[in-house]
C-alpha cells in the first residue's frame, strides 16, 4: 500500500513540476516587461500551488486579441465624434507643445479651450452637485462608475436616476463587474424596470475569470445632456463621504465645455465594447453638431485614457514627460505608490536635478498588501530627495499631481503599474494656472494633516517590516 502512496505521490509530483515548468515557459515567452516576468516567476516557484492559482485565475495575459481587441476596442474611438478643434496657441502649446501633440497623436485626446471646471475635494461635494445636475436632466444621463454600493450614496443616486426615467430621461448606467461584485443584482432593478439601462463591464463567471478579472474599468464618467461631465477618483458608496478617524480625502472635477463631448466619446465607446449599441446622434453631442464657435477663453485640458488594448500606456508616458519637463516642483498625490521602474528613474531624475519633488500617500491604506508595496518605494525616493508626506487625517483617494503652476491632472488612475497597464483609466490633463495654483493649495492645506518622514527615522524602522516591504516589492508589478 505504501509503494501506490509512493507511486501516486510521485506522479503528482511529477506533474507539479511539469505544469510549474511549462507555465514559466509561458510567462517568458509572452515577452512581458522584466520585473513583471520575474515576479511571476518568483511566485510560481517560491509560493506552491498558489502561485500557480493565483497565475490562473489573474496572470494569464489573454488580452487584446480574443477579449478586447475582437471587438476592436481601439478603433470604436474614431467612429465617434470627437470635440471640435477651437485650440488656441498661447503658453499651454508654447511649454506644454510636444505633450500636447502625443497625447492628440498617441493617445488621441483632443485639446479643447472652452471649458469651466469645479474641483471637488470630498465625496459630500460631488454627490450634491451630481444630483443637482441630475435633477436637471432633460435628454440623457450616461454614468459610468467602477463602484456602486448598495448603501446611503448608492441608493440616493439610484432612486434619482429611477425618477428621471419616468420622466422620459434615457438613463444608462455602466458599472465595472468585479468593482461591483458585493452589490446585489435587485439592488438596480427599480431602475431596470422603470425603464434605465444598466450593463456590468466585462462580467466574470468563474469559467472564464482567466480571461477577463485583469482586466477592470476603473474609470469614474458622467455626462448629463452632452453638456456637464463628471470625472475623477470617487466612486459612489457611502465610504467616499466619510471615513473612521477622518475624512475620506479625494479628487472629483466637474466640467462644463468641449471637454464633455470627449467624455461623451468615452462613455459611448465603453457601452458599445459592453453592449454593440452605439448611441449616436446630435442629442447626445451637441456641442460637436453646433454650428458656432464656442468660447475659447477657458480652461485648456485634454482627456488621455489608459486601457490594455493600446500598444504604449499613454497615461504613465504622458506623466512621466511632464516629470521630465518639470522646472520647479512637482506634487503628487496618490493612494498607492508603487511605480513603473520608468516613473521611478523619472522621478529620481527630477529631483536630483534640483526639482521640488512631493509625494503624499495615506498613512493607513486599505490593504496591509498595499502598505507593504507603497512603503518599498520611500526610502530609494527619501535617497533621491523626494520629500513624502503620510496624510493622517482619514484616507487619500486623491489621484492628482500639479507642476510648475501651470499644469495638473485629476483623474482615476493611480501611481501604479496595475492602473498604467491592466486597467481601463482616465486623467484630464489641464493647461491652466488658476486650476493649477487650486491644486497646489489644496495640497498645502492637506499638508497640515500629514506626518513628513525623515530618512535616518525611516531607516530605523523594525527588520521585520524591511522584510515584507523587500518581498512585497518583488510581487509589485502584479498587485
Amino acid at each position: 500500500m505504501t509503494s501506490w502512496q509512493d507511486i501516486f505521490i510521485g506522479i503528482l509530483s511529477v506533474g507539479y513540476f511539469l505544469l510549474i515548468a511549462t507555465t514559466i515557459i509561458v510567462v517568458v515567452l509572452e515577452n512581458r516587461q522584466p520585473a513583471k516576468t520575474v515576479a511571476w516567476v518568483l511566485l510560481l516557484v517560491g509560493v506552491p500551488v498558489v502561485g500557480w492559482i493565483l497565475f490562473y485565475f489573474l496572470g494569464q495575459n489573454i488580452r487584446k486579441e480574443r477579449y478586447i481587441e475582437k471587438r476592436a476596442y481601439d478603433l470604436l474611438t474614431q467612429k465617434v465624434p470627437r470635440a471640435k478643434a477651437y485650440e488656441s496657441c498661447d503658453k499651454g502649446e508654447q511649454k506644454y507643445g510636444r505633450l500636447i501633440n502625443f497625447n492628440r497623436s498617441r493617445a488621441r485626446a483632443q485639446l479643447t479651450s472652452d471649458n469651466q471646471v469645479a474641483l471637488m475635494w470630498n465625496g459630500r461635494a460631488m454627490l450634491a452637485a451630481l444630483l443637482k445636475d441630475i435633477e436637471a436632466a432633460k435628454h440623457h444621463i450616461h454614468l459610468q462608475t467602477y463602484i456602486i454600493e448598495e448603501d446611503e450614496v448608492g441608493s440616493a443616486v439610484v432612486k434619482a436616476l429611477t425618477q428621471k426615467v419616468k420622466e422620459g430621461v434615457t438613463v444608462r448606467l455602466l458599472y465595472d463587474d468585479v468593482g461591483c461584485w458585493r452589490m446585489r443584482k435587485e439592488f438596480l432593478e427599480p431602475l431596470r424596470r422603470a425603464g434605465g439601462e444598466t450593463q456590468a463591464f466585462m462580467p466574470v463567471h468563474f469559467r472564464r475569470l482567466t480571461h477577463r478579472a485583469n482586466y477592470r474599468n476603473h474609470r469614474k464618467i458622467v455626462v448629463i445632456d452632452g453638456k456637464v461631465g463628471y470625472m475623477g477618483g470617487m466612486n459612489l458608496a457611502e465610504r467616499y463621504l466619510s471615513k473612521k478617524g477622518g475624512e475620506w480625502r479625494d479628487a472629483h472635477l466637474r466640467i462644463e465645455g468641449g471637454t464633455v463631448t470627449e467624455l461623451q466619446r468615452i462613455f459611448v465607446s465603453d457601452w458599445y465594447f459592453t453592449t454593440q449599441e452605439l448611441p449616436y446622434d446630435a442629442q447626445y453631442f451637441p456641442a460637436h453638431f453646433s454650428t458656432q464657435a464656442p468660447d475659447t477663453q477657458g480652461v485648456q485640458m485634454q482627456v488621455v485614457l489608459a486601457n490594455p488594448v493600446a500598444r504604449y500606456p499613454h497615461i504613465m508616458y504622458a506623466l512621466t514627460w511632464v516629470i521630465q519637463n518639470t522646472k520647479r516642483y512637482l506634487y503628487l498625490q496618490t493612494p498607492y505608490f508603487m511605480p513603473s521602474e520608468v516613473v521611478m528613474q523619472a522621478l529620481r531624475t527630477a529631483a536630483l536635478s534640483g526639482v521640488d519633488i512631493r509625494i503624499m500617500i495615506p498613512e493607513k491604506p486599505d490593504s496591509k498588501i498595499l502598505r507593504w508595496g507603497n512603503d518599498s518605494y520611500i526610502e530609494d525616493a527619501l535617497r533621491a530627495g523626494i520629500r513624502i508626506y503620510m496624510y493622517k487625517n482619514g484616507f487619500l483617494h486623491s489621484k492628482c499631481a500639479v507642476a510648475d503652476d501651470d499644469w495638473c491632472t485629476v483623474g482615476s488612475s493611480n501611481m501604479d503599474q496595475r492602473s498604467f497597464d491592466n486597467n481601463f483609466e482616465v486623467n484630464a490633463f489641464i493647461y491652466d494656472d488658476v486650476v493649477a495654483k487650486e491644486i497646489k493649495t489644496q495640497f498645502f492645506v492637506d499638508a497640515e494633516h500629514c506626518r513628513e518622514l525623515n530618512i535616518e527615522e525611516w531607516r530605523e524602522r523594525p527588520l521585520y517590516k524591511k522584510c515584507l516591504e523587500s518581498a512585497t516589492r518583488i510581487i509589485s508589478p502584479i498587485l
